[in-house]
C-alpha cells in the first residue's frame, strides 16, 4: 500500500512543481530565442565574410590561376577555420586541413547546381559552419567557420538555465513547506484542542484568532466544546444526584434484607429462594450506586489531580494483599519505567480488573508488570474461556455487561467496572485492551506512557 504524502507536503510539492514548470518554460523560452539570435548573428557574418572571399577566389580564377594556393592561404581567418577549393583537378585546401571527405554531400550538391548553401556539422570532432559557393562553372569554394565559442557559450547558457530550474525547484518546495506550516498552524491547534477533549479535557478551547478566516472556525470549535462541557457536567451531576438519592433507600433495604436473611429459617424454602435472589440483586444494585457516583466524580472532577510518580510494580502488590481472596501470582521486571499517575484512580483500575477476572473469568491467575519500549504495561491474566473478538471493545463501554448479560444464575454486575477502568487510563494517556492469554482465557491489558522528568 503505497502511503500518501501529507497536506503539507503535497502542498509542498506543489509549489515546487508549479515553480519548475514556469522555469522550464522560460528556459526553454529563452534558450530558443538566445541560441538562434546568436546562430543568425554567427551565419549573416560568416556569410558576408564567405561572399567577400568568393570575389576574390572568382577573380583569382580568372586572372590569376596560379596564385590560388597563396590567396588560399590568405583567407584562413583562424587557426581552427579551413578554406577548400573543388577543381577538375582535385581539392585544394588552407588553414586547418580537413579531410574533404568530411563536408556533406548535401552542401556541395547544392553549390554545384549554383547555389550557395550553408551547415552546421561536426569537422574532425570541431563544431563547424561550412558555407558552399559555387565558383565558376567546375569549382566549388567551401569555407569551414569553427564555432567553439558558440558551443562554449551554450555549453555555459544550457548549464545556467538548467541549474537555475532546479534552484527555482528546491526553492519552492521550500516555499510550498513553509506557506504550509503556517497555513496549517491554526489546524494543529485545532487538532491539539480536539485531542484534549477527546482525552477528557472538556475545558480545552482555541485561542481567539484575529483573522477573519479563521475566527468563525475558533468560534464554533469553542461554543460546540463549551455545549459539550455543559451537557457532560449536567449528565455527571444527574448521575450523582441519582446515586445519592438512592443510597438511602439503598441502605433501608439492605437492612430489611439482612434481618429477613437471619430469620430465613422460618420461611418456606420458596420464600427463601426469592430472599437469595433479592440479596444478590441488592449486592449488585450497590456496587453499580458507588460505581456510578465514581464515574459521576469523574466526570465533575477538572481540578488537578494528584499526580505523583508511582511504581507500578509496587501498586499492584499493595492491591493484591489488600483483597480477601486467594493469592495470585504477580511477576514484575525491574526494568519497567514509572508513570506519572493519580494513585488512587490507579488502584481502582487494578482493583476493578481483579474483580471482573473473579466475576467473570474464574479468578485471576497472575498480574505481570513489564516494559513495553518506553511505555509500562500491566497485564491480569484471569483462567475463563476468554472474551469473543467481536466484544473485546464494548465490554468497556457503560453498561456492557458482555456474555452474561443475559443470565440471572449468577452474579453479573452493572456493566461499570471496566467502563471505570477504561475511563482512568485514558485520562493517563494510555490504553486498555484485552486479548487472548497464551494458554486460555483472557488477558487485559494497561499500557501507560513512562513518566517524564
Amino acid at each position: 500500500m503505497i502511503r500518501r504524502l501529507s497536506l503539507r507536503w503535497r502542498v509542498a510539492a506543489a509549489f515546487g512543481i508549479g515553480l519548475a514548470l514556469v522555469m522550464t518554460i522560460l528556459a526553454v523560452a529563452t534558450w530558443n530565442l538566445t541560441t538562434g539570435y546568436m546562430l543568425e548573428q554567427r551565419e549573416q557574418s560568416v556569410t558576408r565574410q564567405a561572399e567577400v572571399n568568393v570575389r576574390l577566389v572568382t577573380t583569382a580564377l580568372a586572372e590569376h590561376a596560379d596564385d590560388l594556393d597563396e590567396l588560399l592561404t590568405g583567407l584562413a581567418t583562424g587557426p581552427d577555420s579551413s578554406v577548400l577549393l573543388s577543381r577538375p583537378a582535385g581539392w585544394l585546401t588552407s588553414g586547418r586541413q580537413v579531410d574533404p571527405r568530411v563536408v556533406p554531400g548535401g552542401l556541395l550538391d547544392e553549390a554545384r547546381r549554383g547555389i550557395s548553401a550553408r551547415q552546421r556539422f561536426s569537422a574532425d570532432g570541431i563544431p563547424v559552419l561550412g558555407v558552399a559557393t559555387p565558383v565558376g562553372p567546375d569549382s566549388v569554394y567551401v569555407e569551414l567557420y569553427p564555432l567553439l565559442e558558440l558551443d562554449r557559450t551554450f555549453r555555459y547558457l544550457s548549464t545556467l538555465l538548467i541549474a537555475g530550474t532546479v534552484v527555482a525547484a528546491l526553492f519552492g518546495v521550500g516555499l510550498g513547506a513553509w506557506s504550509a506550516r503556517r497555513a496549517l498552524r491554526p489546524l494543529t491547534s485545532l487538532t491539539e484542542a480536539a485531542s484534549r477533549v477527546a482525552r477528557g479535557d472538556l475545558a480545552a478551547r482555541l485561542p481567539a484568532q484575529s483573522d477573519p478566516d479563521l475566527a468563525p472556525l475558533a468560534t464554533s470549535f469553542n461554543t460546540t466544546a463549551g455545549q459539550l462541557e455543559q451537557r457532560v457536567r449536567r449528565d455527571a451531576r444527574f448521575a450523582s444526584d441519582v446515586s445519592h438519592e438512592l443510597r438511602s433507600p439503598l441502605t433501608t433495604m439492605v437492612n430489611v434484607s439482612e434481618v429477613l436473611e437471619r430469620r430465613q429459617g422460618a420461611m418456606p424454602p420458596t420464600a427463601q429462594r426469592a430472599l437469595r435472589l433479592l440479596r444478590s440483586e441488592l449486592r449488585r444494585f450497590q456496587r453499580m450506586v458507588v460505581d456510578l457516583l465514581e464515574i459521576s466524580r469523574a466526570d465533575q472532577d477538572d481540578a488537578a489531580e494528584a499526580v505523583e510518580v508511582v511504581d507500578l510494580g509496587e501498586l499492584v502488590r499493595n492491591v493484591v494483599e489488600s483483597r480477601p481472596v486467594a493469592a495470585v501470582r504477580i511477576e514484575t521486571d525491574p526494568s519497567t519505567p514509572l508513570v506519572s499517575a493519580d494513585r488512587r484512580r490507579m488502584d481502582r483500575v487494578v482493583a476493578n480488573l481483579l474483580d471482573n477476572a473473579d466475576r467473570y473469568g474464574g479468578g485471576a491467575v497472575a498480574i505481570t508488570v513489564r516494559p513495553d519500549g518506553d511505555h509500562a504495561r500491566i497485564e491480569v491474566d484471569d483462567a475463563g474461556s476468554g472474551v469473543p473478538p467481536a466484544l473485546r471493545e464494548r465490554i468497556f463501554e457503560r453498561f456492557a455487561r458482555g456474555l452474561h448479560a443475559a443470565r440471572r444464575d449468577q452474579e453479573t454486575g452493572s456493566g461499570l467496572g471496566l467502563a471505570i477502568v477504561a475511563d482512568h487510563v485514558q485520562r493517563h494517556s494510555g490504553r486498555v485492551w484485552v486479548e487472548d492469554r497464551p494458554g486460555g482465557g483472557a488477558r487485559f491489558v494497561v499500557e501507560l506512557p513512562e513518566a517524564t522528568s
